[in-house]
């Protein structure tokens, strides 16, 4: 049903929780005194905003499809009462919410959700507390887990994500709630701004916990550092803990270099194997563009990924994601048979090629993972080096080594980031600079004979030892382009050596013991075209994107002293470091 009638909008409509506090919320419904589904968004980031009312999906569009809109503030943010405290209130604030919509007159009783990134998060825990009127969901770039892949990843705490959504999201763009909630006077909320103007000398500051900047308005900052185990602390709002427990369709959607990325795949899968029901299982669906995060939000402008331009099929309008998510709300709100349900669930951008591919199932059952073993004679420092990627075992082979001085990390440049660009930009970016350095190991195949696809998960299983007793390794996959023009990071990640065997308890090493480690890379679809080259860099920083392990083995968030380690990969026949990407016949 469409109305061409007009649209109603109400604001600031009181919503109060089960422990009285009172949420606000804006209405936005077609005119008439008709019941409508109705579509949710729970945002931290002001319902008012221009952002929360049509980019994520227009509301107007949405009420003129039929549509009851509500747009709210999470407690604690803007009008809504309370304390923000990230995850742990959205459970019960959104049945809640849910549950007085379901009441209203102008409700149907079906009630789906929308919005990406925390209000992705919002979905997936109101999900978790199965109200009966929430039907489906489309959980934009965000995660599974907000332990691994939000706060942490591979153990190391991410940095840069987490100290720049704090300061620019959560506590700088939230003034007058500093001043009225906080008693904050002006002086310290612009000190804040200006922090976020100067974040590069924030990233530095030693040890973590003593960083005073957030101290009694962003408190929850301390408390992720309280916990860099995966304890249960994260395990009551991680979502793939609670699969089984969820039942609503829901649409997720990523891009290949989007910081949640990781995670949109594990909720996926996650729900069609284990999710409450046939009908949960069987009514997931995933579309991953060649996005980073911002980009992947409905209603972002299409632009370069970086460095990188992967055609006008890449852009999200181009596509109509607003007109995507409608659709899917018509099939499972309204009932309308328009063949969602009879397409293939999976729809992804192959980069390289530069189109979009529908799939039936996620990993490929046609990829073949091949092992691509690591080699050299022990001199693979930099690109000048002679680090060898071949799917062939090499005898004689040397380990390489480095030193890893946490006082002078690699730095950071494009990859995964998120949310506020101090770092010159999330995506695809040339490594090459980079690869000059002696403590970045690189590893590259023969020049391409053929185009090599590879999509699908991909994982690094690496042979070190080091001189510490903690320290880090990093991995990133690159496309090489002829004549060495350039390196164009595809996907990297990092592991934390204490959390090698669990991410739930911490082990030190024993220096110089060889130990094996997973780097999990997540997943990517990309052609290597003919003339280009494979390429895998293996260090032990990615600065400031994840904190630096300082190699002292001590508490983490406490460290203050600097330790270099000498780090050793080794790739013989006894010790076989490899990736394993998943090569798909052409």
């Amino acid at each position: 049903m469409s109305n061409k009638n007009g649209i109603r909008f109400e604001s600031t409509l009181p919503v109060k929780m089960r422990d009285g506090v009172t949420l606000y919320a804006d209405v936005f419904r077609p005119e008439g005194n008709g019941k409508f589904p109705v579509l949710l968004e729970r945002t931290p980031y002001n319902r008012t905003m221009p952002f929360s009312r049509s980019m994520s999906l227009d509301s107007i569009r949405a009420g003129l499809s039929g549509y009851a809109v509500v747009i709210q503030d999470c407690r604690g943010r803007f009008e809504s009462e309370g304390e923000f405290h990230p995850f742990v209130n959205e459970i019960n604030d959104g049945y809640d919410t849910i549950e007085w919509i379901a009441n209203q007159d102008w409700c149907d009783g079906n009630v789906g959700m929308f919005g990406g990134s925390y209000v992705g998060a919002t979905q997936w825990l109101a999900a978790m507390s199965q109200p009966p009127a929430l039907k489906a969901i489309t959980p934009g770039v965000t995660a599974s887990n907000y332990h691994e892949g939000w706060t942490y990843q591979g153990g190391a705490f991410e940095l840069d994500f987490n100290l720049s959504w704090a300061l620019a999201s959560l506590v700088g763009a939230n003034y007058d709630h500093l001043v009225r909630n906080f008693g904050a006077p002006p002086d310290k909320v612009h000190e804040l701004l200006d922090m976020t103007d100067n974040l590069m000398d924030q990233y530095s500051h030693l040890s973590l916990k003593d960083w005073p900047a957030l101290k009694g308005v962003g408190d929850f900052y301390y408390r992720w550092l309280e916990h860099p185990e995966y304890d249960d602390y994260w395990k009551s709002i991680a979502i793939e803990e609670h699969h089984q427990n969820i039942d609503v369709a829901a649409l997720s959607f990523g891009g290949w270099f989007d910081i949640f990325m990781g995670g949109t795949i594990r909720n996926y899968l996650g729900m069609s194997e284990n999710g409450k029901t046939e009908n949960a299982r069987s009514n997931q669906h995933l579309l991953i563009g060649p996005w980073t995060h911002p980009d992947s939000i409905p209603g972002f402008p299409g632009t370069p990924i970086g460095e990188e331009y992967f055609g006008i099929r890449s852009y999200s309008g181009t596509m109509d994601i607003h007109g995507v998510l409608l659709r899917f709300f018509d099939h499972y709100l309204k009932g309308i048979k328009n063949g969602v349900s009879e397409e293939e669930p999976i729809n992804i951008f192959v980069m390289g090629d530069n189109k979009w591919r529908k799939e039936s199932e996620w990993p490929l059952e046609r990829a073949i993972n091949t092992n691509y073993y690591l080699s050299s004679n022990g001199n693979a420092n930099s690109r000048n080096g002679d680090g060898l990627l071949t799917t062939d075992l090499q005898s004689n082979n040397s380990p390489d080594t480095f030193v890893y001085d946490p006082q002078f990390p690699v730095p950071t440049k494009g990859g995964g980031l998120c949310c506020y660009d101090s770092l010159g930009g999330a995506g695809a970016f040339d490594q090459s600079d980079l690869e000059l350095r002696n403590d970045v190991l690189v590893y590259s195949t023969p020049v391409l004979e053929r185009d090599v696809e590879v999509t699908g998960p991909i994982t690094v299983k690496l042979f070190a030892s080091t001189s510490a007793t903690d320290t880090d390794f990093t991995a990133k996959l690159a496309d090489v382009y002829p004549d060495d023009e350039k390196s164009i990071n595809l996907t990297d990640s990092i592991i934390r050596a204490r959390y090698r065997n669990s991410m739930e308890k911490s082990e030190l090493l024993n220096p110089g013991k060889v130990y094996e480690y997973t780097i999990d890379l997540w997943s990517t679809s990309n052609v290597f075209k003919k003339g280009h080259r494979i390429r895998l860099d293996i260090s032990s920083s990615n600065f400031p994107r994840f904190d630096r392990n300082l190699n002292t083995g001590g508490k983490i968030g406490e460290e203050t002293e600097f330790v270099k380690a000498s780090q050793t990969i080794l790739h013989d026949d006894k010790f076989r470091s490899h990736v394993i990407l998943p090569i798909v016949p052409r």
